[in-house]
């Protein structure tokens, strides 16, 4: 199902920005049994970047009377809200007067294989490097051809997902995740403040080391720490967390504390 402004439809106009210059936010999230997991903190999630960027977010009340018409037509389906800044003129400058659009639609839930969760995962090692854009940086805008071309350099079934690195080598996130590295008792993931997106599973992961005996860090990460880590893994709304077994053609070990999480990230929802 697709919904555009509240109505059932699969089109847009041609003039909204969204379509002109990828202006505009967007949140995806898993729908069970009817209920958007942990739908606070992603709405949260959602009003906080459509702020970051000066545009209008729907308010929670609308949002969730769309989500209900979803999940009569399929209570357990991928969801995805876009809010675009809305429809303007050609050419950069802001229009005087906006509304924006809102589009919120429904997928199937991706079907992996369970060993992705069970024996961890292949990373490719994408060529392509993030550029830094601190204005942007952790917001889930909608200009995501730097992941579109990187997701282009593989095609192999039995490898999901490739490693992003910024223009100065650090790592910086999946091409669809959130990434984090276990060295010792501390759990590190990517300091995000020059790009990448700060993802709703990242922000949950964070608060739950500590009762796993972790001190979390946020920090700069290097290609060689990453490959030397006790324990890689990636994740996201729609997958939870895969464990890494190998990252190009370095093996990476297995741990427990990837089971542990993705015990807490499924049993814990708001």
């Amino acid at each position: 199902m697709i919904m555009i402004n509240g109505a059932q439809g699969g089109a847009i106009p041609v003039m909204d920005r969204a379509v002109m210059y990828g202006d505009g936010v967007f949140r995806t999230m898993r729908m069970c049994h009817g209920q958007v997991l942990c739908w606070q903190q992603q709405y949260r999630k959602l009003s906080a970047d459509c702020q970051a960027l000066d545009i209008l977010c729907p308010t929670q009340k609308i949002l969730e009377q769309e989500l209900r018409l979803l999940a009569f037509d399929e209570p357990n389906c991928v969801v995805k809200i876009v809010v675009s800044r809305g429809e303007g003129g050609r050419g950069y400058t802001m229009p005087k007067l906006v509304s924006p659009n809102r589009v919120v639609l429904s997928s199937p839930t991706p079907q992996y294989p369970a060993q992705f969760w069970q024996e961890g995962i292949k990373l490719h090692l994408c060529e392509i490097r993030i550029a830094h854009q601190p204005r942007l940086a952790g917001i889930k805008h909608l200009n995501r051809l730097e992941n579109v071309l990187a997701r282009m350099e593989w095609d192999d079934e039995t490898i999901p997902e490739g490693l992003l690195l910024d223009a100065d080598g650090w790592a910086i996130e999946g091409t669809m995740s959130n990434i984090f590295m276990r060295v010792g008792e501390k759990l590190i993931t990517p300091d995000l403040s020059a790009c990448g997106v700060a993802g709703l599973q990242r922000d949950r992961i964070l608060k739950h080391a500590p009762s796993l005996g972790l001190t979390p860090e946020i920090t700069h990460i290097t290609l060689p720490s990453l490959l030397r880590a006790d324990e890689v893994f990636v994740c996201n709304s729609v997958i939870g967390l895969w464990p890494v077994r190998q990252i190009a053609t370095t093996s990476i070990p297995l741990g427990p504390i990837a089971t542990q999480l993705q015990h807490r990230l499924e049993s814990t929802v708001d």
